[in-house]
Order: C-alpha cells, then structure tokens, then sequence
C-alpha cells in the first residue's frame, strides 16, 4: 500500500468538511476523487499534500504517517508532485527553468531528464519558450512535466483538464495517462466529470457533503450503482416511483423485480437513457415523439408517454442519424441492465 487515508475527517470554521473518509491508492494507480462543487473533493487532495492537517484519522504515505491531528509533516518533505487547476505556472521563466525548479540539483543530467519528459509530451521545441507563448494545452503538459520531473511516486491532481476546450481535453488527458503509466507514476485525481473519471481512474471515489457514496472500479459504479446518487452522476436518467408489492414494482414497463426492499416501501425506479430503447415491437409501450436531437454519434430523442393518470416524459439515447420527426408514434422497452431500484422517500 503506497498511500492512504485512515477514518480521515476534516474541519473548517467548526464545519466538517469531510466525514470518516478511507481510500488507499497502491503503486501506479490512479484513482479519481468525483463528486459536485463542495463535497469534499480538494480538501481531500489538500490533506493529502499536507496543505491541512485532518482533525481525525492519519494519512500514511509507505506505511509512514504524514498527517494525524498531532502531526504534519511539510508538503516539501513528502516528495509528492502536484499540478493545480491553474497551473500555476512561472510567468518569468521559460518552459525548461519551469520545468527544472523544483529539482534539488540541477545537474546536466538532470536537465536531460527534464528534455526528455518534455520530448514524451509533445514539448520538445517549447523548452525555450515561455508560459505566456503556449496554448492553454500546452501550459497544461508544462504543469505535468514540472511536477513529474523529481520522480515522486504520487502526482495529485486537481480538475487539470477543466480549463481545456472538449477536443483538447481528450487528447491532453490521453497523453497524461499514457505518460503515467509509462513512468509507473500513482495519481490521486479531482474532478467532477464522470466520464474523465471513468477514462482516466483505476478506481473512483465518488463523494457527497464530505462523505463517500460509493469507491471501486469505473465498471462497478456505472453498472451496480449504491445509490440513486451515483447512478445519476453517471449519466442521465429518466425517473419513476412506485410502491413494492410481493417483491415487485408495478411500472409501465410492467413488473420489476425488488427483492431487497421490504413490501409496502416507496421506490425510485432509474433508467439511463441508453436504457429506454426505441423499439419497431408493438407489444412495448406506445409512445409519442416531441423531438429529437443529433448529437454526433447518438441522438436524443424526447418522448410523451400518456397513461391513464398523467402524461409521461421520457428520453432515449439511441445510436446515430434518425429520422424521427415530431408526432411520430413509437414504442418502447427497458433493458433491464440499465435499470436499477432504491429505496425511495416516504
């Protein structure tokens, strides 16, 4: 185990910030921090810097401890790399002093390894140059190389990519985790993007109000979501209620198995929108088109469902090019993969 919070919580102004948080990150992992604005997710990479001190639990880094309420040791002393949201890059010097100013020794050999970290991200006729003369891209990369340059065995992280057009950003972040990989470097990662989560983690933690929802691999969370929460921040979803009867919910779509709640509970019925198909079969529930939307690669397609009590709207993913135009009556099925059941509110 090469890093890890124990039972860490963490306090600002009398306000916890973060509740009895444990996660460990083994050598060459990279796992993600996700979660809304506010839920805890910088002052966890904060803790882990050692930029706060936890007001419970210990941060060990090698089985050392490097944080407890009675101990910190200096973030300059734990040998761990970090690239901020801004970057924070020295506008005075150029890409190669940037990136070579956090290196005790500043040898020849040194400065070759500093070349060549610069020549794995694409940097190599930069190393001249300075800060104000890159693209948003490129002072990203410079950011990484600088923090990867004294070899730590941890990088933190904190929303790199934020600042990133769409393009960009997915090039940028694949050549990231290629370099990571390449070095065997661990990362502890920050964002609120669950699909940059899933692309780039091992594993993910996903965080609300300073507490975790649910850790494990990108798979776990997007397929067997612990709660409503995490299924949602994983994608869009089209929501229904209903009560359990007999160990079922009685839906539109018919029956749906729930054999973990208790009969007479309220339940939230959640399906992706990749999971509400577009069916030519007659025998699924009828359906009206309100509009649809190309977006590429899938198109999103709006829909009124009328029951006897209320009109219904629901939305599909579905792939590619349609040709559904408004008014157009279709009909609709549930894969049931994508379909998951919680207890809802009374």
């Amino acid at each position: 185990m090469m890093f890890e919070f124990e039972q860490v919580s963490h306090t600002y102004n009398k306000v916890k910030s973060v509740h009895n948080i444990s996660l460990t990150i083994q050598a060459g992992e990279v796992v993600t921090l996700l979660g809304p604005s506010g839920c805890g997710k910088t002052t966890l990479l904060r803790l882990a810097a050692g930029l706060e001190t936890p007001s419970q639990g210990i941060v060990r880094m090698d089985g050392n401890v490097i944080s407890s309420p009675q101990f910190l040791l200096p973030p300059e002393q734990r040998g761990i790399g970090l690239v901020f949201q801004s970057y924070a890059l020295f506008p005075h010097l150029t890409v190669i002093d940037n990136v070579t100013f956090g290196l005790k020794k500043k040898t020849s050999e040194a400065v070759r390894k500093a070349l060549n970290l610069l020549a794995e991200l694409d940097l190599e006729d930069c190393a001249d140059s300075y800060p104000h003369e890159l693209s948003g891209g490129q002072q990203q990369r410079v950011a990484l190389a600088r923090a990867l340059a004294p070899n730590p065995t941890l990088i933190l992280l904190d929303e790199p990519f934020s600042g990133l057009d769409s393009r960009l950003r997915e090039r940028v972040r694949d050549q990231m985790l290629h370099v990571l990989r390449e070095r065997g470097t661990a990362a502890l990662m920050v964002t609120h993007d669950a699909e940059e989560a899933m692309f780039m983690s091992d594993r993910i933690m996903v965080l609300k109000n300073g507490r975790e929802e649910q850790q494990g691999r990108p798979i776990d969370l997007y397929c067997r979501p612990q709660t409503g929460f995490v299924a949602e921040f994983f994608g869009e979803v089209n929501k229904f209620t209903g009560t359990v009867q007999n160990g079922q919910i009685e839906t539109i779509f018919g029956h749906i198995p729930a054999p973990e709640l208790a009969d007479g509970m309220p339940a939230d019925i959640v399906v992706r929108y990749e999971g509400l198909l577009v069916t030519p079969n007659q025998d699924g529930v009828k359906a009206y088109v309100m509009e649809s939307h190309l977006l590429g690669r899938t198109s999103l397609v709006h829909m009124s469902v009328p029951t006897s009590t209320e009109i219904l709207h629901l939305h599909a993913r579905i792939p590619g090019l349609n040709s559904l135009e408004p008014g157009t009556e279709v009909w609709l099925d549930m894969d049931h993969e994508q379909t998951f059941i919680f207890e809802g509110q009374l």
